[in-house]
Order: C-alpha cells, then structure tokens, then sequence
C-alpha cells in the first residue's frame, strides 16, 4: 500500500518540529549523509542532456570544417596589416 501527500514546505516544517527531539537528530544525520542534489548538479544535467541530444557533425562536414578553418587562417595571416 502507497500513500502520497502533497504537503507544501511550512506544513512539512511544522510535522518536522512536532517529532521527538531524538527524531530530528535522527532525520538530520539521514539528510547529512545523503548529500541532496544541488541546483548546480541539476543544471548541470538538464546542459549535459541539451548537449547530447543536439545535431552531431557527419565526417563529410567536419572534413569541410577543418579546410574552412585553414583556408581563414591562412587568409588571416596573409591579408592581416
């Protein structure tokens, strides 16, 4: 058997400050040894799923690429004042 609440913060925050005071010592060990997950990890997460699902490079474009980026190099070193 299951049963999900929807409580918001404060309600949650009251419950917790009506336990025993050796259940809150309790509950904050548990919390301290699970390191939560940060805002930073999250976002890191939702750049790293945004990275992997964007468009890849065939061969024949990176080839292309590659000879682009030599000839504007060669043309910045030779034409530069």
């Amino acid at each position: 058997m299951e049963l999900k609440l929807k409580i918001g913060y404060a309600e949650l925050l009251e419950l917790i400050k009506q336990l025993p005071a050796s259940q809150i010592f309790q509950l904050k060990s548990e919390l301290e040894e699970k390191p939560l997950p940060t805002r930073k990890t999250v976002e890191k997460t939702a750049f790293r799923t945004l990275l992997l699902k964007g468009p890849v490079m065939s061969e024949e474009q990176y080839q292309q690429f590659l000879q682009t980026r030599a000839w504007m190099s060669q043309w910045r070193t030779n034409y530069s004042a």
